[in-house]
């Protein structure tokens, strides 16, 4: 297999993959990572052909651990890191097509707000969820879950940043499907295929609706300054 931190395949059908490929560091994003995601997921979101977008990993220890925070940066790589990050976040959330996560392993920090930003959730049995950025006091969260699962649930898990799995998960309505971590994949593949099959245009339609209804390009872009600022004027996340 090739060591590229990200990896794009296309399937018949309209249906394309991302998977995060970094194993040894349980795909937690570094600068270099986030650079080709995002190159990836716009020119995927440029592409009119694609019907579905599955995020998913190489790797069932772990869809993505947060952000990679033994990175060696100075104060404006950090800062760059950051907006790097929230152009993830916008990407995911201004998707042209539905987004499908596969849920495994470590989901954590930014892994979580990749989980919160898709528009369906497969989960694997050994989902380890968290909202972690409290812990560092990170300003992220509230824009993608709260819409999800409500505010005062969201509350609990954002201010206090403990894991969840599979079971709790999808009793709050977070996991559409519950499989085995060896069968998550390839669950979220036959859920992307239903959702290929139905007409292009309305999907992408109903996309744009779901969206403008619940607000959410303005959660994401009002969260997007707060971490922004938070790396800027703040603490800001490690930067090794």
């Amino acid at each position: 297999m090739t060591d590229a931190p990200v990896l794009t395949e296309r399937r018949d059908g309209g249906v394309a993959i991302v998977r995060l490929n970094r194993p040894a560091k349980r795909n937690a994003l570094d600068s270099p990572t986030l650079a080709v995601l995002n190159e990836a997921l716009d020119a995927l979101a440029a592409d009119a052909d694609v019907r579905v977008l599955v995020l998913s990993t190489t790797d069932t220890r772990a869809l993505c651990a947060g952000a990679d925070v033994g990175e060696q940066l100075d104060a404006a790589g950090g800062v760059a890191r950051m907006a790097a990050f929230t152009r993830m976040y916008a990407a995911v959330d201004a998707f042209p097509a539905p987004v499908i996560a596969v849920c495994v392993g470590n989901c954590v920090g930014a892994g979580a707000e990749l989980v919160a930003g898709a528009d369906l959730r497969v989960g694997g049995d050994n989902l380890k969820l968290a909202w972690a950025g409290a812990r560092l006091g990170v300003p992220v969260g509230p824009a993608r879950l709260a819409p999800l699962i409500g505010v005062a649930r969201a509350k609990d898990l954002v201010f206090t940043g403990r894991s969840i799995g599979a079971e709790e998960a999808g009793a709050l309505g977070l996991l559409n499907r519950s499989v085995a971590a060896a069968d998550a994949e390839t669950a979220a593949l036959e859920l992307a295929a239903a959702v290929a099959a139905q007409p292009p245009d309305g999907m992408r339609l109903l996309k744009q609706m779901f969206r403008e209804l619940d607000g959410s390009a303005q959660r994401v872009a009002y969260e997007n300054e707060q971490l922004v600022r938070f790396q800027q004027h703040g603490a800001g996340l490690p930067r090794g």
